[in-house]
């Protein structure tokens, strides 16, 4: 009697601790994306860094905010044995990135001439808001290369470079009074390699870049008249096609350049090239009659 007694206190115990082991060990829940160090959905450090998808390891590296240790649940008075110590997720070691504001301030490299083309720039106006101050920004490498790509610089990368120098103080330092009268009046400053249009003592297309005659086939000076126009003319000596053609001293007229017109090494035949852009508004402005001034003389010729 005394040992069926005592085996069934025996089963009765094990029952009692079976029952509060089960109650103080719960299953854990996956945390993706909270804060319990699980992984961060994708894009969250995205928000944070701005970075793309070439980061990707900081994509996966989770939530940038501090991670919280889990509440403990309550310790069954009939659990066997010490409870489970729970351990505090460390934040991830992840590659941190920069702030925004310790970031670089401009996407642009700072060419050699900054200052210079930040000054020439605030002269001609129309490319956005820069400082002068030689000192390369965003806002300075946007009108830069604004600049760039209005005068089809290469590369337009908002870098001041010589070429950009050279362009922008050409432009700046046209005196747009060496040319006028009445009517429309193509002007051409030979010079500073520039063109520009008036019509009764006002400027209806302000200064562009041109290239004119090179070495052994200068353009002359003079006042002239545009005698002939076609939208496509043949040019027979060079076998090549000349666009938007206003001719106005014998083989002579504006047209847009074939080559690329930054290349200083070589030059017209005698023709005044322009940029698409340009050739196009020249030819909206002119007509047979219109009148064409040109001063000065290309360097080098």
């Amino acid at each position: 009697m005394m040992q069926v007694r005592y085996r069934a206190r025996v089963v009765a115990l094990a029952m009692v601790t079976l029952v509060g082991a089960g109650g103080c060990a719960p299953d854990r829940q996956a945390d993706p994306g909270g804060v319990g160090g699980g992984l961060a959905p994708v894009g969250s450090a995205e928000q944070v860094t701005g970075a793309g998808t070439a980061t990707l390891p900081d994509r996966l590296t989770g939530s940038t905010s501090k991670p919280r240790p889990r509440k403990a649940q309550p310790e069954s008075k009939a659990a066997a044995g010490p409870a489970r110590a729970t351990k505090t997720p460390k934040p991830s070691s992840g590659r941190r990135q920069p702030s925004p504001t310790k970031a670089n301030l401009t996407r642009c490299q700072q060419g050699e001439h900054q200052r210079e083309v930040e000054t020439y720039l605030a002269r001609l106006g129309g490319f956005g808001t820069l400082t002068v101050d030689g000192r390369q920004t965003d806002a300075d490498c946007a009108a830069i290369k604004k600049f760039q790509q209005r005068y089809d610089i290469r590369p337009a990368e908002g870098r001041a470079g010589p070429l950009t120098l050279d362009v922008a103080k050409r432009l700046a330092t046209t005196d747009v009074k060496r040319c006028s009268g009445s009517g429309t009046t193509f002007c051409v400053d030979l010079t500073r390699q520039t063109t520009w249009v008036m019509r009764d003592g006002k400027v209806v297309a302000k200064p562009t870049v041109t290239r004119t005659g090179m070495a052994g086939y200068a353009t002359p000076a003079g006042t002239y008249k545009v005698n002939l126009r076609n939208l496509k003319e043949w040019s027979n000596p060079y076998e090549v096609w000349l666009p938007y053609w206003q001719r106005f001293n014998g083989g002579i007229g504006f047209h847009e350049t074939t080559t690329y017109l930054h290349n200083a090494g070589i030059g017209s035949h005698g023709c005044v090239n322009l940029l698409h852009a340009d050739a196009v508004r020249w030819w909206e402005l002119g007509k047979v009659g219109s009148r064409v001034v040109l001063v000065g003389r290309r360097p080098g010729t």
